[in-house]
């Protein structure tokens, strides 16, 4: 026609021109409205029909939506949005209009264009790349890669050209699975997991998933799990030109690699995962909350011996039994996390437990029989019974993200062990360890000495006290709570222990209080005081006594004296 061999781009106004002309034009105008854009260089995208070459899904489509239902997605959400997409997908274009990639194995006759896919053809091409690769497509000719006497079906000719297109690179990553599955003999399918984002349901999920139904009508996996993005700290997708890309080698280099593997374990991966220093700084306070309880424990165990200084569960005293059962917890927590994939929620067990029930209360209640007891004193022994257990379950649940932390640690752990904490065995919880009603007596005592802190620190900030260790206290409970009283006054002689003070005075049911005494949270009516504890301090154990003499408590002259035997 006369506008033939026109750029796209200057066609419009000549054909409007010409349109106008034969009074053939209803109308001319400009709309604004959404345009596709190539994303590299930002022009506007021009469409061209041309032939591809398609797969067809319609055969196999129920195949494939009953082999999504038979496949473990995390998350859930992940097999809903795969099936539609199945669903409701047209037939495959498997053909890509470029010059590198995997090659099409198709023929076309040089005289009619007839094309040629035939047993004998694909096996001829699939000997070749078996033997030189699949680049021995662009270094023969069609000629050397046909077996002799090939001819077209049509019109008979001999003469054969090859295709030009590319395969899509979806089937041929979707065909990865056959690849390595069946190479290696150690591996078998369908495997245990893919792993991607969550742009890949309409990409490798479902490229997999198609050619493996094809194949032999199964998924290539058992399981899927589906990651959302990594993000800048206020939720902006990273870009070079924003300027707001966090590198993962400058924060190894700050923070070291254990950090960036606990920011990625701390991260709910169902949603966009946002990145930035202030993240890390944070994670970094975390990680060291870690690292210091197992210094602590580390340093707790010097002089101890798995081998012969274990004291045996029954022999252990309540608050050391109670740590084996929150310790049984966190096994169980840990272990269904990494299971399921739900990695934060791992990092938030592991933490509390450092944090809370370690840092903050047993190993705190522990310090006084670890460091002023004899040192072979069966309650220091079975102290350090408790450290060593929860050192060596702590770093095997830690080593799959802290990874070269566990490491250190397990180098230093007392007694004979494998090389590597990466060598051994699961931690598995012990029943044994798990006692209801040690656990209902110990979530009321804590109730009881979590008041007692909160009032220990106001006498703090006060000015009244120093260290909890100067402080006397004082309990209430009204007659409604007497079998809380009760509970209590089992406790009454480890009480100090527990609240690590000095002394502390447990008053009958229904005794009124001061005014000043302030409410126990948790217990309605029951209330505490702290004061100062009479007597001196001991220059060892910085308890405060009214029998101290030559600034050394009753119970510390007795550990010095046994001592110097």
């Amino acid at each position: 026609g006369k506008f033939a061999g026109l750029p796209v781009t200057e066609a419009t106004s000549p054909i409007v021109a010409e349109l106008e002309k034969q009074g053939a034009l209803l109308h001319f105008g400009t709309i604004m409205h959404q345009y596709p854009h190539c994303w590299r260089c930002k022009q506007p995208i021009l469409f061209l029909a041309t032939e591809q070459w398609f797969a067809s899904v319609e055969a196999f489509r129920d195949q494939a939506l009953k082999a999504i239902q038979d496949v473990k997605w995390y998350p859930a959400w992940g097999e809903v949005r795969i099936s539609a997409m199945v669903k409701d997908r047209s037939d495959w274009c498997i053909s890509r209009q470029r010059v590198w990639g995997v090659p099409i194995p198709i023929f076309y006759c040089e005289h009619c264009g007839q094309e040629l896919i035939t047993p004998e053809s694909i096996a001829a091409v699939r000997d070749l790349f078996k033997k030189e690769g699949s680049n021995a497509w662009f270094e023969h000719s069609a000629s050397d890669i046909l077996p002799a006497g090939t001819h077209c079906a049509r019109c008979g000719s001999t003469a054969f050209r090859k295709e030009t297109d590319t395969m899509d690179v979806w089937f041929d990553s979707g065909s990865s699975h056959y690849a390595v599955l069946t190479t290696w003999p150690d591996l078998e399918r369908p495997c245990d997991l893919y792993l991607e984002g969550s742009d890949q349901h309409r990409g490798w999920f479902q490229s997999s998933l198609l050619t493996s139904v094809a194949l032999d009508g199964q998924a290539p996996y058992r399981s899927v799990l589906t990651h959302g993005y990594v993000v800048d700290g206020e939720g902006r997708k990273m870009s070079k030109s924003i300027g707001n890309t966090v590198y993962p080698q400058e924060i190894i280099k700050e923070f070291g690699a254990d950090v960036l593997r606990l920011w990625v374990a701390s991260s709910d991966f169902k949603g966009d995962v946002r990145v930035s220093r202030e993240i890390m700084q944070q994670l970094s306070e975390v990680y060291r909350k870690i690292r210091n309880t197992a210094r602590f424990l580390l340093g707790n165990l010097s002089d101890f011996d798995p081998e012969k200084d274990v004291v045996p569960y029954e022999e252990l005293t309540e608050i050391d039994r109670w740590a084996l059962m929150a310790l049984t917890h966190l096994v169980e927590k840990v272990t269904a996390a990494y299971e399921n994939y739900e990695y934060h929620l791992l990092y938030h067990a592991l933490h509390n437990f450092c944090a809370l029930d370690m840092s903050a209360f047993y190993l705190d209640v522990l310090k006084d029989r670890l460091y002023c007891s004899r040192a072979d004193d069966p309650a220091r022994r079975a102290a350090q019974t408790v450290l060593y257990e929860v050192l060596t379950t702590l770093v095997r649940l830690i080593a799959p993200v802290l990874t070269f932390t566990a490491e250190e640690i397990w180098e230093y752990i007392p007694g004979t062990k494998e090389e590597s904490v990466q060598l051994t065995s699961w931690p598995e919880a012990n029943p044994k360890y798990l006692d209801k009603e040690l656990e209902l007596r110990w979530n009321s005592l804590l109730t009881v000495r979590a008041g007692v802190a909160k009032a220990l620190e106001e006498a703090r900030q006060s000015g009244l006290i120093g260290t909890s260790l100067m402080a006397k206290v004082d309990l209430w409970f009204p007659e409604r709570l007497n079998s809380t009283y009760e509970l209590v006054k089992e406790y009454q002689e480890f009480l100090p222990t527990l609240f690590i003070v000095s002394r502390v005075s447990l008053h009958e049911p229904g005794e009124e209080p001061p005014t000043e005494a302030a409410e126990i949270e948790g217990y309605a009516g029951a209330r505490c005081l702290v004061g100062l504890a009479p007597g001196e301090k001991c220059q060892r154990c910085w308890m405060y006594s009214e029998e101290t003499v030559d600034g050394v408590c009753p119970r510390c002259q007795e550990v010095l004296a046994q001592s110097e035997k």
